[in-house]
């Protein structure tokens, strides 16, 4: 498997448990478990510069996602991108929704590996669909954990 987690953030995060959710996520998905994800946990500053550089938007947030390359037929590995996270920013949005930090990062994971793959949220339908996935597979995730 080829998912690398790598934590330059500061703070203490679920790296195996990335780790775990992912794989299960991508299976679920029905992408290979063997192809290459990379996960940056980084502090806040980090994010920020990320956010403008790429985004062209102010201040940090909370996921942000690289993709690379998509899979042209089910089962091919291929290396899919990049999901960098705030775990701060996480910290203070698990707060406001009244949950885990690391429900919160779980759910951020699910997120960046679904912008990877082609999922956006930009239209109303679009984030129903988008959030409805990321929830179910953190649900079932941790159902089998």
């Amino acid at each position: 498997m080829a998912i690398e987690v790598t934590n330059s953030s500061g703070q203490l995060v679920p790296s195996d448990e990335i780790t775990s959710l992912l794989t299960f996520a991508m299976i679920a998905l029905e992408l290979n478990p063997e192809c290459d994800l990379s996960v940056g946990f980084i502090d806040d500053e980090y994010m920020t510069e990320l956010h403008i550089k790429w985004m062209d938007e102010p201040g940090s947030t909370d996921v942000l996602s690289f993709p690379m390359d998509m899979p042209e037929e089910i089962g091919e590995v291929v290396t899919l991108g990049d999901i960098m996270i705030s775990p701060v920013f996480a910290a203070t949005q698990a707060k406001a929704a009244g949950h885990s930090v690391e429900h919160e990062i779980y759910i951020l994971a699910t997120h960046g590996l679904l912008h990877i793959i082609g999922y956006d949220h930009a239209e109303p339908e679009e984030e129903r669909v988008m959030f409805a996935l990321q929830e179910d597979l953190v649900k079932r995730w941790k159902q089998q954990q």
